[in-house]
């Protein structure tokens, strides 16, 4: 009971009610839902999802209602919600959440038209959910505290006692619990369970990506574990939390090298069912990507034929391991973390 207890403050289970809207929030759902309007619960960037709807809408006519929380919450959220769900559409930003929804029965098939408009690598086999966006888990570092030829080969290497107090990660958010999905599923929960007792040990906890960019800018650890994307926004306005710092990717299929999927789905219950495909048809489109490339969210396209933002390293270059997101284990992270005593 103890343990089902952590999980559930981990997963974050919250009321839904008292999400913060973005933009102006003209689509922002409040309390009480109009059964009328196709309702996404999106744990997407906010700009970004707003803006996908507003121009879902001028295309299509059709209304549209958000809801905005994390991962784990949403997910957990419609899980508890069944059926019942008032939820079409369920936008992620990282597989985990989503493979929660999925292995509780809760999503519809994706109609293939859409999932063609993916690489294949985007499509998980479950066909039950699409990739909507990437983002790549990177080192970052500060070249003043560390040279390049100190710098972990694997992310593997960081449980290392040699590392203790030399690095960081925002151990309790949704992204570095994806990030331990891919090492469980690349290097067995044997393994993964002794890198998380590394980072119990010997690694500083932060509370999200940008407080561990930010120790690292500042020198507080010579490196840590992140998305790229934090990176790159920041470089791209003012660089205050980034600019003592460099990206390490560690690529050669390395369990560090994971590219995590953004996941877009269609609710099994939706009573729009068909608005709900097309929504998930628009995002995934030329159109839909292209917005994502050029928006300040720094996100990898997925769509076929749609350039990411060319700042970027390019998304083949990464050598990421080969996975099929859609068996990425949410719920077995969560334990192993809980019982490695982080979460």
């Amino acid at each position: 009971m103890a343990l089902r207890r952590s999980i559930l403050a981990a997963l974050g289970v919250v009321s839904l009610v008292a999400l913060t809207a973005c933009g102006d929030g003209t689509l922002e759902a409040g309390k009480n839902l109009d059964p009328d309007k196709l309702t996404i619960y999106s744990a997407q960037h906010e700009n970004l999802t707003q803006a996908w709807a507003e121009k879902f809408k001028e295309d299509t006519g059709i209304d549209v209602q958000i809801r905005y929380g994390n991962d784990s919450s949403m997910g957990n959220q419609i899980v508890q919600e069944g059926t019942k769900s008032p939820a079409d559409v369920f936008l992620t930003e990282n597989s985990p959440a989503m493979t929660t929804v999925q292995d509780a029965g809760l999503l519809a098939t994706v109609d293939p038209a859409t999932e063609a408009q993916v690489g294949k690598a985007y499509a998980p086999s479950s066909k039950q959910w699409i990739g909507i966006a990437a983002r790549s888990t990177v080192l970052v570092y500060n070249p003043s505290k560390i040279t390049e030829a100190e710098l972990p080969k694997s992310i593997m290497d960081l449980q290392d006692p040699k590392w203790s107090g030399k690095w960081g990660a925002a151990a309790g958010g949704a992204d570095f619990q994806a990030i331990v999905s891919a090492i469980v599923a690349t290097e067995g929960e044997a393994k993964a369970a002794a890198w998380l007792k590394g980072l119990k040990d010997g690694g500083k906890i932060y509370q999200n990506n940008i407080a561990v960019m930010k120790a690292v800018n500042a020198g507080q650890v010579p490196v840590g574990i992140m998305y790229h994307y934090y990176w790159y926004r920041d470089q791209a306005l003012t660089k205050a939390g980034s600019k003592n710092t460099k990206l390490l990717y560690f690529r050669h299929q390395d369990p560090g090298a994971f590219v995590s999927l953004s996941g877009g789905a269609v609710l099994k219950a939706s009573k729009h069912a068909a608005n709900a495909q097309k929504f998930l048809a628009f995002v995934t489109s030329a159109e839909g990507q292209k917005m994502l490339a050029t928006s300040d969210a720094k996100e990898y396209a997925v769509g076929n034929g749609v350039a990411s933002d060319p700042a970027l390293e390019p998304l083949p270059s990464l050598q990421a391991p080969d996975l099929d997101p859609s068996t990425l284990n949410g719920p077995k992270v969560i334990e192993l973390m809980t019982k490695a005593g982080i979460l």
